[in-house]
This record gives C-alpha cells, structure tokens and sequence, in this order.
C-alpha cells in the first residue's frame, strides 16, 4: 500500500477514522440500470449485494435522476443544477468538460470540509478544452471540479477514446504509439465495423460501426495507443481496484467517492466468471457482474472498520434500455423469460415517461438510518444540498438542490421534494405529488435509433395519475383540465417560460 500511495500521493493511514459528525459518503451509480433490476425491488435477477445496501438501509420506491440520458442526469447530481438550463444533453467522446471550473459541485463542497475525495468510472461529462492531445495531460477535468483523485474513461464503453484516464494521463500512454481521435471521419488505413465485419466478436445492431477496439466498433474514430486500449471484459475488475484501492488508502480521514460503474450500458461484454450466468444473456450478466463490484466494495468498507460510518448511496443515471447498439439478445431473452427492466413502469431510457427517470434509489448509514422502505419522492438533484447540511457544507446560490437530509435519513417519510422538472433530447416534464404533466412535443413516439423505446413525445399534451396508473396507461388530460391547467401553469413558472 505504501507503493499505491506513493504512485497517487494519498497519505497511508494508520487506523479507520471514527468522526460521525463526518461520515465517509459514496455514491455508486449504475448505467442504464432500471427501476425493475434490482431483487430487493422485486426483480428476478438476483442482485444480493445491492440488495445488502437496501436491507440495512432506505428503500425508496419514488426516486428520481433529472434526465433519461446520462450526460444531463450525471451534470444535474454532481452540480445540483437543473440540466436543462445549461441545454446540457449527451456528449460525444471528445467533448470539452461541460461543468465550469468555477461553479461549486458536490465534490468541491466535500474538499472544502476537509474530504479526501474521488472519481472512479464512467465520466461522460467532457475532458479537456475540446482541442484535446490525448498523449498530454488532459485539463480541465475531474480535478478542477473538486476530485482530487480520479481514475474513469472518458465517455462511455461504447465511444472512443478506448482507454482509461487516471488524474488527467491516459494510463499505459506509449509516446512512439500516440493517440488520435476523431468524431468526423477516420484515420486512413484504420478497419472499422463497416470495413472489417469479420473481426468483430459483437456486432452491431444499429449504429456502432466504426473504430474496432477489442474485437467491437464504437461510436467515432481511434488510432494508436495500442497498450492503453481497454479490454471491456476486464473494466469492472479494473474499476472495482481503483475504488478499493482509493478507500484503503483514506480509511484514516473522511472521504467522498463517487463512484460510476459502466454496466450495464453497451456494449456489454462480462468476465468470464459472469458470462451466461444470469440466463438473459450478456445484459443480464453484467448486471451480475455490477452487483459483484458492489459487494467487494461492502466487503472492503468492513474489512477496514468503516462500514458503520459510512454513507452507501446506490442508484441509476437513467432507465434502462434493452438494445442500444448491438445484437446480444437482450430483447428476445427479455421477451421469453416475460422480464421487464422497468418493473412495471412505462417507457426507460430516452423517455418522458416514467421508467425514464424513475429509478432505483437506496441510502444506507448502518446505526443511523433504519431499515425500510419510503415512498417519499427524492431526487438526485438533492445530493448535493442534503449531504452539504450534514457536513456543513455551502452550497451556492442559484442551484436547484433542495435540504431533503431528514428524508434521505428515514427521519421524515411524510413530505419529499413537492415538484421537479425532468428531461429526456431537450424535452421536458413536470413531476408534482402524485401527478406527471408531458407537454405536447414534436417528435416520434419512439426512439429513431432503432432502440424500441418510447419517447412520451406527442402531438397531445399527457396528464397521468402515477401513484394509481403506475403504467401511464389513462391521460388524464381531456378528463381533467383543471388539474392540466394548473400543472402547465406551475411548470411555465419554474422553468421561466418553457416547455
């Protein structure tokens, strides 16, 4: 551990620190994971160790990301600001870091009350300046917004650059092998999915066709950097060392980690030990695989004394989505063994409907908050907020996060966030009490890419009942046009105007 401290300037620890007053906090959130997915919320798929987080904590059965998409929804969580008013949407690879180095996150609110803090996993908020040279430290990033320590990809597993970024250096850069990339077109001479179907050991089912890396086309183009390439069936255990690593060497003073698994996003693709276990193919297996990374997190946290002073937060960026991108029967094995990602909610990934932003969402802080379950709606948005009134923290004007601290510790199971805005490609929603208003938005049902999902977007403004039409299936909208008119009043005031 000395060597691993010395690589990453932490400070070897001699004992578990032991201040209640401030507790380690982690945030571990999925990718594409849905509200249906989790056993503890009555999925078929076993998921023991995420299930350990719920049986020694808060079960909530309204929670809620901002957005159906991953950019918005992880931008809305780390900044407590609304996605939709910086028209924060999904980022290619090699997008600029989309937060401003001088607008406070959660992370920075965490550093300045003495955390030790970090990022592992799954970024997709942008490195860099946009004008990026991959073989060179890459800023801003993570650190400029308060993660002192960071080890994540840039952008998803199914986008380019391939490769893993640990506090700003592309891990295993060769200088007589640099890196390029491009979003525009390829390198000459570079096989792609298009050109060298032969290769590829997943194929795609829309899209997903260009650079190969690891025997799978991405999404843009990549050359050189042969020794940084990931190999995707090693990601979660890589992932999974970086954040063991992280809390072994901090275990002595509080820390804030946040910590962003890639599953089960495309393309998917477990370790060995993983594959064909779940019985719904590789999506359901890296799902295993997630629950697997979690559970040697809990281990972790109590081998080193520190799992009765520590905030497990787990949840999802957004709903689920069966085929995103490539052919791994996601959506016949879902279909034959009757499974539903979404549990019983309409709609999921890109979606105004609920299974788009309604997620799974459970707290543990064992001793402190009691086991069970809240049906109070909460929202990511509120991190930031909520855990700033724990540890004392500022949080600035002009946010949106909300002090729902007594609701995410069980001590208030009455009253949640009364409303909030939801989003999905630029489209908004008004969410209040037991009600859900989706404006009349111009666009396809379904999502264009070929997904299946649908958009909630419709030429006829939607009013649904949640609470008693858990499937959205009755718009309330001609039926009851006072309570229509109220919901589009109060939505036009808090968004100023729009729609």
């Amino acid at each position: 551990m000395a060597a691993t401290a010395a690589l990453v300037g932490f400070a070897v620890p001699a004992a578990a620190h032991g201040n209640a007053s401030k507790p380690n906090v982690i945030i571990v959130i999925a990718d594409d994971l849905g509200y249906g997915e989790i056993s503890a919320y009555g999925s078929p798929l076993k998921t023991p160790n995420i299930d350990r987080i719920a049986a020694r904590g808060l079960r909530f059965t309204r929670g809620y990301c901002s957005s159906a998409t991953s950019s918005p929804s992880r931008y809305g969580l780390l900044t407590g600001v609304y996605p939709w008013r910086n028209r924060v949407e999904v980022l290619p690879g090699d997008s600029p870091l989309i937060i401003p180095t001088d607008r406070p996150t959660i992370a920075t609110m965490f550093r300045d009350n003495g955390y030790k803090t970090c990022a592992i996993g799954k970024w997709h908020l942008g490195l860099g300046k946009g004008d990026s040279d991959w073989n060179k430290k890459v800023t801003p990033g993570p650190a400029e917004i308060g993660f002192e320590h960071s080890y994540i990809m840039a952008a998803t597993n199914d986008r380019v650059p391939c490769v893993y970024f640990s506090n700003g250096y592309v891990v295993n850069r060769d200088p007589a092998d640099p890196i390029f990339v491009s979003y525009r077109k390829n390198f000459p001479g570079e096989p792609t999915g298009r050109t060298h179907p032969q290769v590829l050991k997943m194929h795609p089912s829309h899209g997903h066709a260009d650079s190969i890396v690891n025997g799978v086309s991405r999404i843009g183009f990549m050359k050189g950097g042969a020794a940084a390439r990931w190999v995707d069936e090693k990601m979660a255990e890589i992932f999974s060392r970086e954040a063991l690593k992280f809390v072994e060497a901090n275990k002595s003073e509080p820390f804030f980690m946040y910590y962003a698994l890639h599953q089960p996003h495309v393309p998917r693709l477990p370790n060995a030990k993983f594959a064909g276990k779940s019985g719904l193919g590789p999506r359901g297996d890296v799902i295993l695989e997630a629950d697997a990374q979690v559970g040697e997190l809990l281990d972790c946290l109590e081998k080193n004394g520190l799992d009765k002073n520590t905030i497990v937060i787990f949840t999802s960026d957004n709903g689920p989505v069966l085929d995103d991108g490539y052919i791994d029967d996601a959506i016949p094995l879902a279909k034959a063994k009757n499974y539903s990602p979404t549990g019983k909610l309409r709609g999921g990934k890109y979606s105004l409907f609920e299974g788009g932003t309604h997620v799974p969402f459970v707290v543990c802080w064992q001793g402190k908050i009691a086991p069970g379950t809240s049906d109070v709606p909460v929202s990511q948005l509120d991190f930031f907020a909520s855990l700033a009134a724990l540890v004392g923290g500022n949080v600035p004007a002009g946010t949106d996060s909300e002090n729902h601290l007594d609701v995410l510790l069980g001590k208030n199971k009455k009253e949640g966030r009364k409303n909030f805005i939801v989003q999905s490609m630029g489209r908004l929603a008004y969410r209040e009490g037991d009600y859900i208003y989706i404006p009349a938005h111009p666009g396809s049902p379904k999502v264009a890419w070929e997904t299946g999902n649908e958009t909630g977007f419709s030429e006829k403004e939607m009013l649904f009942e949640i609470v008693k039409d858990v499937g959205q299936r009755n718009n309330l909208a001609e039926k009851n046009p006072k309570k229509l008119r109220e919901m589009r009043e109060k939505m036009l005031r808090l968004t100023g105007g729009r729609i």
